[in-house]
Parts: C-alpha cells; sequence; structure tokens
C-alpha cells in the first residue's frame, strides 16, 4: 500500500470493466462503449483509433499495432498489425547511396501502416458493435479538437522538428508545437475515418486515400505503390510464452521483441532478486546485465516471422543458464553489440477488461515521435518509420527488403496463472520495453509490490553503452552504480509508461496507470 502522506494515485477497483491507457479521453470513450453494450475490443479498438488524434506525435492511423486477446477458457490469441517494406525495397541499393542504416525522416523509413488493417478485421471478428460505431468518438475529436495534455505538449515539443513538408501545416501552429492547452484539430483525418466507417478497410488501403499517401512518399523517392498498400494484411498469431516463478508471461512473437522480456526474465530466475532491496544499486546492475546479454540476442535473432529462425534457441532454459554465468555481480561488462535498427520511446498502450472477462491488451504507434515527420498532403495521415527497424546488414535476418516486416519494439503482453489470464498490460518506452516488462513482474512476483506502486517505483535502463537511471532513485545508489562500472545517466524523458488491469480471484478488476503519461484507469 502506498504511504498517503505522498504524493501519488491508487489503484481504480471495479467490478463490471475497466480500461488503463495514456490519455483520459481515450479512457472514457472505451468506458462509454462498454456499457453501451460491447466487448472490450470493442472498447479497446474505440480508445486507440482516438488515441492517434490525443497523442499524434505517438501513434496514429499511419502506424501499426500489435494485439493480444482472450476469452475465459479460450486461450490467449495474437494479430500482428504490422506493415511490410514495398515489393521494390533494397537493402543494396541503399548501401550504394552510403547508408549505414535506414534514415529516419526518408520515404525508406515508411513500411506500409497495417493497424488500420488490423483494426477493421478485429471490429469485424471480435467485436460486437460494429466498425461505424467504434469510429464515431476518433471522428467526433478530429473534426472539433482536443486540449493538449501536459505529457503531449513535452513530447510534441521534443519531436517538432522531425515534422517536414505537409507534416508542418498539419501538426504545427504557425510553425510551433503546439502548447498544453492548446487545441489540436485534424479535419483531414476525421474524414478519413468517416470513409473507413462507412466503406471498411478498402476506404484506406485504395483510392483517394491511399493515393494521398502514395503520392506524399513517391514525391521523397520512395517506391510505395498502390498495389503495395491494396494488399497489406495483418497476421493471425500464436503468443510465445515462459514462466517466472509461478505465473506465466505471454508476449506477441516476432517480429516484436516480447521475446527479449522472456529471455531476461530466464536470466534474472538464477538469482535471489527478492532478497535485495527493491531500489538498490545491487538489483539494479544485476537487471542491466541481463539486459545487455537479451538485447544482444534480440539483435542477432529477432526479425521478421518468415526470417526468425533460433527463437527455440533464444528462449531455452540452457541459453539463459549460459548468459547468467557471464554476469559479475560486482562489475559492469561492456554493453551489446549496437543496433543498426533505429530504436525508440514512443508508443500508446491501451488494456480492456469487460464484464465476461474478456481481456485485450493493445499496442500502437508510429516508431519515434511523429513517425518519419512526412504527412500526406490532403489529408494529413502521419506516416510511421517502422522501416528505421530494419538493419543494412547484408545477410542478417533482419536486413531492410521486400515484403519484409522488421523487428518492432512495441509489445503488449499479459500474465497468467494457470490458463486463465490475470493481468494484461504493456510498458511503453521503445527499446526499454522487454526491460519495462521484466521489472514490473518483478517488482509484483519478487517484492509484492502492489499494482499502482510497483507502476510509479523508479526505473533504470542499460540503454547501449548507458545506464539511464531515473530521478526516483537516490543519488548514493547512482554513486554506487558508478563505482560498478556504470555510465550513468539521468535520462530527460522518463523511461516509459505503464498501463495495467489485473483481474483478481474476485472478480474485482484493480487497474493502474503510469503518472509518467496523461492517462488513468477507469471503471464501472
Amino acid at each position: 500500500m502506498r504511504d498517503f502522506h505522498l504524493p501519488g494515485r491508487s489503484a481504480v477497483f471495479a467490478a463490471s470493466g475497466m480500461c488503463a491507457t495514456s490519455h483520459p479521453l481515450a479512457a472514457r470513450v472505451a468506458l462509454d462503449l462498454l456499457q453501451r453494450g460491447g466487448n472490450a475490443m470493442d472498447a479497446a479498438l474505440a480508445g486507440a483509433v482516438l488515441l492517434g488524434i490525443c497523442e499524434p506525435q505517438m501513434t496514429g492511423i499511419g502506424g501499426d499495432c500489435f494485439v493480444l486477446y482472450s476469452r475465459p477458457g479460450q486461450g490467449i490469441q495474437a494479430l500482428n498489425g504490422s506493415g511490410c517494406a514495398p515489393a521494390e525495397a533494397c537493402a543494396a541499393d541503399l548501401r550504394a547511396r552510403g547508408q549505414a542504416a535506414v534514415p529516419l525522416t526518408s520515404a525508406d523509413a515508411v513500411t506500409i501502416p497495417c493497424a488500420i488493417d488490423a483494426f477493421c478485421r478485429l471490429a469485424e471478428t471480435e467485436g460486437h458493435l460494429g466498425l461505424d460505431t467504434l469510429l464515431q468518438p476518433a471522428i467526433h475529436y478530429a473534426e472539433y479538437g482536443v486540449p493538449v495534455a501536459p505529457r503531449t505538449a513535452f513530447d510534441w515539443k521534443n519531436s517538432a522538428e522531425t515534422l517536414q513538408g505537409a507534416a508542418r501545416v498539419h501538426y504545427l501552429k504557425g510553425g510551433q508545437p503546439l502548447r498544453s492547452g492548446e487545441m489540436f484539430r485534424a479535419p483531414g483525418q476525421a474524414e478519413v475515418l468517416r470513409r473507413i466507417a462507412s466503406h471498411g478497410r478498402d476506404a484506406f488501403y485504395s483510392g483517394e486515400v491511399a493515393e494521398d499517401m502514395v503520392a506524399a512518399l513517391s514525391a521523397l523517392g520512395g517506391t510505395h505503390t498502390l498495389q503495395d498498400f491494396e494488399t497489406m494484411c495483418s497476421l493471425s498469431a500464436q503468443p510465445v510464452e515462459g514462466y517466472y516463478k509461478d505465473s506465466c508471461l505471454a508476449e506477441h512473437p516476432p517480429n516484436g521483441q516480447g521475446a527479449t522480456a522472456i529471455l531476461l526474465l530466464n536470466i534474472l530466475k538464477h538469482f535471489d532478486l527478492g532478497s535485495l532491496d527493491p531500489f538498490g544499486a545491487e538489483r539494479a546492475h544485476l537487471e542491466a546485465e541481463a539486459a545487455k546479454l537479451a538485447y544482444d540476442a534480440r539483435n542477432r535473432f529477432l526479425a521478421d516471422p518468415d526470417h526468425t529462425a533460433r527463437l527455440g534457441h533464444m528462449l531455452s532454459p540452457e541459453t539463459a543458464a549460459r548468459m547468467a554465468a557471464l554476469i559479475n555481480p560486482k562489475r559492469a561488462m561492456t554493453a551489446a553489440a549496437p543496433l543498426t535498427e533505429a530504436v525508440h520511446k514512443d508508443t500508446v498502450y491501451i488494456t480492456v477488461v469487460d464484464k465476461d472477462r474478456m481481456a485485450v491488451s493493445l499496442i500502437y504507434s508510429i516508431f519515434h515521435g511523429f513517425g518519419s515527420g512526412i504527412a500526406s498532403e490532403k489529408f494529413g495521415i502521419l506516416l510511421h518509420n517502422r522501416g528505421a527497424g530494419f538493419t543494412l546488414e547484408e545477410g542478417h535476418p533482419n536486413e531492410f527488403g521486400p515484403g519484409k516486416r522488421p523487428m518492432h519494439t512495441i509489445i503488449p503482453a499479459m500474465l497468467k496463472q494457470g490458463n486463465e489470464v490475470i493481468m494484461p498490460f504493456g510498458v511503453m518506452g521503445g527499446g526499454y520495453q522487454p526491460a519495462g516488462h521484466a521489472r514490473l513482474m518483478s517488482n509484483l512476483l519478487d517484492f509484492g509490490i502492489d499494482l499502482q506502486t510497483a507502476i510509479d517505483a523508479p526505473r533504470c535502463f542499460a540503454d547501449g553503452s548507458v545506464l539511464k537511471v531515473e530521478r526516483g532513485y537516490t543519488d548514493a545508489v547512482r554513486r554506487q552504480l558508478t563505482e560498478l562500472g556504470h555510465k550513468v545517466e539521468v535520462p530527460d524523458t522518463p523511461l516509459g509508461g505503464a498501463q495495467a488491469i489485473r483481474i483478481h480471484d474476485s472478480g474485482v478488476l484493480e487497474g493502474a496507470s503510469d503518472p509518467r503519461k496523461d492517462g488513468c484507469a477507469l471503471g464501472y
């Protein structure tokens, strides 16, 4: 239980339904859909699309998504809503132009957005209320405007320089980032959503809307074609799973990086974390060292589902045991081999549980802040830069290439006991996400910290050669980590942002939402 003398927030408890997400308007819309007879999928989709208006620097209809969903007794299903590189994508061409990585703000970095295909598919196969109903809240707010929230304004200012061409018209006000309390409107997106509501996914992937996106990319040298858009399709999948103590962590399979969280926990099993100070240097050091090893494996193995060949080796107990043996509790090792592909810290996440205990864990992103910075001229669709998640290393499983999906950083998760889901959750923050999943699980299972406090608690992350340590840690801990050989930095932006809903044996729902974001948990 939190100390009520200190600033903080309580978890939210409810009996019938719950949503936790990074913006209160989206949480309220999701709850409204539940109370109108929608299920968890209806609510999650309606909230997610609205998040693209509330937090356009983080996500939008020009992006990708991953989804896990479950019903009691029916297991967990996964849907891969990540897009492919165009048919003419060629790593050799980029290498010949002297590029060592896919440029972040180039047309080459834009894979075909797949979230809309995934949302339309899920609304039809898993929802109750229909696409037209689900999109109305986002259409309304896109047309009439959303007040910019404080964390959103902070990110808007930090990422505004990415915007180029038409994007500066659609996402700046008088050439300046929008500030907290100012109204953001996206009438072009409202029109696109109206067309999707009436005609489904084809309204986005063909005709005038697709032509608008292709024209913007072609003007910057992109090889994208209308056929690339017309043939884009989300993929059904099965989650990957791993145990930590008596609980099972379910993650979306590659091309997401969820397997990295399982490997990280497999390594940490070899240490008695529960005997340590939860916010001391020794625990932070062990997690940092385990993360270096787990992320090195990620960088080597994870790629498009058709090109990930060594997942079993990555998740085997023997692999984790060998890695754990490499950790020196008294000295930091060098960083993992650096990625040539880019990682980011920008995304949104929403989780919903309904009265029938259907659970949805959905993550939705345009990769970097404002994505590629490229927007279509007429409709203002901001295009992600997921193609920067590829490497240009010849022969690598994640090499940039035609029709391939890049390694993704966004990962929804669910925690199970036995065969039943007890907690859908996500921890935003790009490359940090596997470490964030592992830390949240350790906070809950090793230390018995309550859910909201476990999310509030300070974080650290071995990000390449730097150990990022939030200000919530003491100066004494930072000194101790430095003495262990870490290059310690306090990041300007906090690490990630978590949302979770715990389903108790009693049937009561407990929702928690990260104060690092603008959002909240709401229930009824």
